[in-house]
């Protein structure tokens, strides 16, 4: 099973400078324990401090020798400066301007990604949010999705209803042969039936607070 970390320091305690070295030391646990990918998602944060907490998660999982790889929600000349492995595409919508399409938008968005990462002779990972049949076509160019929400997932004051393990399982026979992972209320407990639809792996900010995702690396793909 593959696990994907998505980051938000405003679950961790203290400063703001605490949260970052909270953070920093979090992704060097997640990368000793099997995690796959770290996504560092700080929409809050101005570019040039994005960036400086993403380095600061790089070198933090580069000093444990693991092989997880670091992406970046946010532009990709921020990704590279950070010495990141790739970027985080938000589902794709359709652009301002006339006759733009959605479609056109991401694949362009993941486009633009690799040509950044080839001008400093590196290769980007790519991973990109999906909620429907729809975006997953416009994903074109990703190497993983994110399909979203699976359960039900309630965030004050909002709540998000869960398309359910169908929907995953018919994303998952979409998407082939880009690998999905499954996004929205997953936890632990919920984690195997996932796989067992056909999912890759598990994608989740909160579950990887807690101990209990160390458990998920020995599940496997059924089909």
């Amino acid at each position: 099973m593959l696990l994907y970390v998505i980051t938000s320091r405003a679950l961790l305690a203290g400063d703001e400078e605490a949260k970052r070295a909270g953070l920093a030391e979090l992704a060097a646990e997640w990368a000793r324990g099997g995690v796959e990918y770290i996504q560092v998602r700080e929409k809050d944060l101005p570019l040039t401090e994005l960036q400086a907490l993403a380095a600061r998660v790089v070198e933090a999982v580069r000093g444990t020798g693991a092989a997880a790889k670091v992406l970046v929600n946010g532009p990709a000349q921020v990704a590279l400066d950070a010495g990141a492995d790739g970027v985080h595409l938000p589902a794709a919508r359709p652009g301002k301007a006339a006759g733009d399409s959605a479609p056109l938008v991401a694949q362009n968005a993941a486009l633009a990604a690799e040509q950044v990462y080839a001008r400093a002779g590196r290769e980007v990972i790519v991973s990109a949010a999906c909620h429907s049949a729809e975006e997953i076509r416009q994903a074109a160019g990703a190497d993983l999705l994110l399909f979203s929400p699976i359960f039900e997932k309630t965030t004050e004051p909002r709540s998000a209803r869960g398309q359910g393990l169908a929907a995953l399982r018919e994303a998952v026979e979409l998407a082939r042969p880009v690998p999905v992972l499954a996004l929205g209320g997953v936890t632990e407990k919920n984690a195997a039936a996932c796989v067992q639809a056909g999912a890759a792996g598990v994608a989740a900010i909160r579950m990887f607070l807690g101990d209990g995702w160390r458990g998920l690396t020995d599940v496997r793909p059924s089909i």
